[in-house]
């Protein structure tokens, strides 16, 4: 049984063609060269024929340069996993009528996607069947991709790719909306009120830490830096530090910033954290984001993004932020604005990408009624995600925020096991956000002259 080269839908339909009797089709999603382990495509056809599944996929090993191997586990695909940089390994076996059948209306526009419609195809193959991923190392390539799991987090954003994002952007879209789970269109908007913020600051910086002592002074000192024409604080949580973090907090002469210290037996992720900020009698009306080894791009940050929310009453405001080294010195890819989101289908777009952007910031009183879930991976993305669906959310373009890269930084070399545990977290996210999406159309129906306005 050959490996097929996929390269566009149309090409893979007219092989299927070729061979009427084979029920499955092995097609390769790289160039690089496949070593298989002995017995390999039988087991994967098995499992196919026992399961009924229309694809199935393997872990895999990486040669090193020197020979030596580098386990490559997979992720279990789910309904949510709708992420066009999913990883499916080097080649997959396809239900060849499955293909067939998923395609019958595929225009040539699609097959002529860049990635040759790949992306496209394996969402239709997706509604109502499913994947099996084989835990099992059944096959080698050569490694080619030696970065560190924090210099490919933004590849999506390379001028390059902008085709590639507007034409993955299509597919997605098609794809939620054959499965009824397009966001509704109408979004609420808040009123905000001076008396319903009485006695309290109109702004609060959260920044949860924990063993961060070579930074969190330079992020605090960012904080309580801001001019604005409001009162505001700076709450900071401290989760359990013990690297001396604490006592430069303490040692901060300023009554706007506010402690909360943890004593770790509360086991709390970040999350946890951003809870315990957000619901202090010291929030502010509205919550705003900063890591505790970054810093605010200028003095007038906060007061840019509370203009924001009162612009078009946002229940969350996300601006733009520059990559940069320890030093504050620009690092590829510079400024990531997100320019990909679009207020008409922004709330879609981003089940398809890794994160919505920042710094983020969010109306107090709405946030507290959904929380962030208690994790360190994922929580922002969970909130902004939820938020998404019924609230209009305000984006500002412009640079506010320095992302800075340093060795410190909880992802910047992570190993395979813990990117596929953060991929498989997001994907669970968007699958529950798409479920939950699936149910609010189903309880409100779309009329037809709806549908024809």
């Amino acid at each position: 049984m050959n490996i097929y080269r996929f390269t566009n839908v149309e090409a893979l339909r007219e092989e299927i063609f070729r061979s009427p009797l084979e029920q499955y089709i092995l097609v390769s999603l790289t160039d690089r060269e496949i070593n298989l382990a002995p017995h390999a495509i039988r087991r994967m056809r098995q499992v196919a024929e026992d399961t009924d599944v229309t694809m199935v996929y393997a872990w895999y090993r990486e040669v090193n340069e020197d020979g030596s191997l580098l386990d490559h586990p997979l992720t279990q695909y789910l309904p949510g996993s709708v992420r066009d940089d999913f990883d499916f390994g080097s080649f997959v076996l396809l239900n060849a009528a499955d293909v067939l059948t998923a395609t019958e209306d595929f225009t040539q526009e699609e097959s002529n996607y860049i990635d040759g419609g790949w992306y496209a195809l394996r969402l239709r193959l997706s509604q109502g069947r499913f994947f099996q991923m084989l835990p099992e190392y059944l096959y080698t390539v050569k490694r080619v991709d030696y970065r560190k799991s924090g210099e490919k987090q933004h590849d999506y954003v390379d001028p390059r790719n902008i085709r590639y994002q507007a034409e993955m952007e299509d597919a997605l879209y098609q794809h939620l909306f054959e499965v009824d789970a397009l966001a509704p269109t109408e979004k609420k908007t808040l009123v905000f009120h001076a008396d319903d913020n009485v006695n309290k600051p109109e702004a609060s910086i959260i920044i949860p830490v924990k063993n961060r002592v070579r930074t969190i002074g330079d992020a605090v000192k960012s904080a309580l830096s801001q001019t604005t024409d409001f009162d505001y604080n700076v709450i900071v949580v401290d989760n359990a530090s013990t690297d001396g973090t604490r006592e430069l907090l303490k040692s901060i002469d300023d009554s706007r910033l506010k402690l909360i210290l943890l004593d770790g037996s509360e086991n709390l992720g970040i999350g946890g954290c951003w809870n315990e900020a957000l619901l202090s009698e010291d929030c502010g009306r509205f919550a705003v984001q900063l890591d505790s080894d970054d810093i605010y791009a200028s003095d007038q940050t906060l007061q840019t993004i509370v203009d924001k929310f009162y612009e078009g009453g946002y229940a969350v405001v996300i601006g733009s932020y520059f990559m940069t080294d320890f030093d504050l010195k620009p690092i590829p890819p510079g400024l990531v604005d997100h320019r990909e989101w679009t207020d008409d289908n922004g709330a879609n777009n981003a089940l398809r990408i890794n994160g919505f952007g920042a710094p983020r910031a969010f109306a107090r009183d709405v946030a507290r009624e959904i929380l962030f879930p208690n994790v360190s991976y994922g929580e922002d993305y969970a909130m902004c995600l939820r938020l998404s669906r019924d609230y209009a959310v305000g984006r500002i373009f412009d640079g506010l925020y320095y992302c800075r890269r340093w060795d410190g930084n909880s992802d910047a070399s992570l190993p395979v096991s813990k990117v596929n545990e953060h991929n498989a977290y997001k994907d669970f996210l968007r699958t529950n956000e798409i479920i939950a999406r699936i149910h609010y159309n189903q309880q409100h129906p779309i009329s037809e002259v709806e549908e024809n306005e």
